[in-house]
């Protein structure tokens, strides 16, 4: 792939990514029917995916994103949900699917079908952030996709390791399998429990944004190489590093925050744009080599083990989530009101995605001088799992919520919290404030001194207002119409300082000035409205 091709990829990717957010279609699945009908249309390149490009830098970055959006609380919440499904399914995943495999297709090895479990295992962290994301999932159930998403692609990893070695018959044993787990799980943790404290120390004492965002950028990267670097599982490592950072990000100053969270929204924008691209864009790479299979009887094939992998998660998600719950009442209590609808979704939501490709792609074509048994056809049917989990399970997903009738977020419940929250914060302000300006150190002019007690104050009532009465005519709140007229306000003084520029009043230094502190009160006022 040259620097043209993959230029092209990008802005293809992102143009139609740009365009499923005018359409009902989550972006995924739009991105993989492009890449899916790209492939066929004579003109476009090759592109073969590179294990050797996707686990090491483009993995990283996508987990390090999704983990700094996420809960830390949260998923200790729900630890024991998501350590169920991010290991014990995986491994029961790896087993019965490969057995399955190794029942329907003949002359393929057990070892070779147990490969092809450990790589179709891992429900995808970027499909599953994504999907959720549009989905407006309840808060539980997204935490626990999300969880499970960003630590499985350890445990898959792994199995896939000992399956591979032991389908190239290097005599792996149970204790050295369940060894080589240990140390990716353990050492992956402690590579990230060494790593997290000094990286984040650092990025509090740098003062300079633009450098503490070009770590930011570095951090998945170093988190990963370290631990694979000693034999662990980078995955863990990216994870934990980017949890505790996450949860810590209000002690770095606000500069940072507001370029780092504008950065990392692009480069994951990109990524994924591209990822999913390129999973549609692997049919004809991998129709071209089924070898000695055709293509109808791969495609039978192809079916079963795409049901395999469906039934295989809801045999796993229905005990795990009620089987707990009947043994320990501590669960019970813990966990009420946990019905048969939770599993549904959560055995449903089951999409794969570019790391079981990546895998896939990285089985070696031979060993010692002798072929990989059903290499291309397990990379086959690594494929039509993927894009038979994202169209099947990511189009009937958003239809079954409905139908299940999920309770809804609780919008006036969530605006009264931010309301108290709001409120206990700023009184503290304004206590804070009456202190500072008591001392004579402090002196203002009583109009800025009002200023300062106005915006406190304004931040106080506009949660607030929110839960009042709209306007009989517009229909906006009182703190809408606020927002809405700054915006104007502001629009109007940056048109003169454009024409004091053009008319030479003010050189473009000076205008740039006036105009980013415009934009800087433009843009809290934006992101408040975002947030409503």
């Amino acid at each position: 792939m040259d620097a043209l091709e993959l230029v092209g990829l990008v802005a293809v990717s992102a143009v139609v990514a740009g365009a499923a957010r005018r359409t009902p279609v989550a972006a995924p699945l739009l991105l993989v029917a492009a890449g899916l009908i790209a492939s066929y249309i004579p003109g476009v390149p090759e592109y073969a995916l590179d294990p050797h490009i996707v686990l090491p830098l483009i993995l990283p970055p996508l987990l390090y994103t999704a983990a700094v959006d996420s809960s830390y609380l949260d998923l200790r919440a729900n630890i024991r949900p998501i350590a169920l499904l991010s290991v014990g399914y995986v491994l029961f995943a790896t087993f019965a699917v490969g057995w399955l495999a190794y029942i329907l297709i003949p002359d393929l090895p057990l070892t070779a079908a147990l490969v092809l479990g450990a790589v179709v295992a891992p429900p995808d962290a970027v499909a599953a952030t994504a999907i959720a994301r549009r989905l407006g999932l309840p808060s539980r159930i997204t935490t626990i996709l999300q969880g499970e998403s960003l630590v499985n692609d350890a445990t898959a990893i792994t199995a896939y390791k000992v399956a591979l070695a032991a389908a190239v018959g290097e005599g792996v044993s149970w204790a050295g399998g369940l060894g080589e787990f240990a140390l990716a799980s353990v050492g992956g943790i402690g590579v990230g429990l060494i790593l997290m404290a000094p990286i984040h120390w650092l990025r509090c004492k740098l003062s300079d944004p633009l450098l503490q965002n070009t770590m930011s950028l570095l951090i998945p990267f170093v988190a990963y190489a370290a631990a694979e670097e000693v034999g662990a599982s980078g995955v863990l490592a990216v994870v934990v590093v980017a949890l505790y950072l996450g949860h810590r990000a209000w002690q770095v100053d606000f500069a940072t925050r507001l370029q780092e969270e504008a950065v990392w929204k692009m480069v994951a924008f990109i990524l994924e744009s591209t990822v999913f691209a390129l999973i549609g864009l692997q049919l004809s790479y991998v129709v071209q080599r089924l070898g000695p299979y055709g293509i109808g009887e791969a495609a039978w094939y192809a079916l079963g083990v795409f049901v395999a992998v469906v039934v295989v998660r809801f045999l796993w998600v229905f005990p795990a989530t009620f089987l707990p719950r009947w043994i320990s009442p501590r669960i019970r209590e813990r966990e009420p009101g946990v019905n048969w609808t939770a599993p549904v979704i959560v055995g449903w939501a089951g999409m794969r995605g570019v790391v079981s490709l990546a895998i896939a792609f990285s089985i070696p074509v031979t060993t010692d001088g002798e072929p990989f048994p059903a290499r291309n056809l397990v990379l086959f049917l690594t494929f039509t799992t993927v894009i038979g989990t994202l169209v099947v399970q990511g189009l009937t997903l958003p239809p079954l919520i409905r139908a299940l009738k999920l309770p809804a977020r609780d919008v006036q419940a969530e605006t009264l919290a931010e309301a108290q929250a709001q409120s206990e914060a700023s009184r503290a302000a304004e206590e804070r404030l009456e202190a500072l300006l008591a001392d004579e150190r402090n002196a203002l002019p009583q109009p800025l001194a009002d200023r300062l007690r106005t915006v406190v104050e304004r931040r106080r009532n506009a949660v607030w207002e929110r839960l009042g009465q709209a306007n009989a005519i517009t229909g906006e709140t009182v703190d809408d119409t606020y927002r809405r007229l700054s915006r104007v306000v502001i629009e109007a003084e940056r048109e003169v300082f454009v024409q004091l520029r053009d008319a030479r009043r003010i050189d473009d230094e000076m205008m740039r000035t006036l105009l980013r502190r415009l934009d800087l009160e433009e843009a809290a006022a934006y992101r408040e409205e975002t947030a409503d």
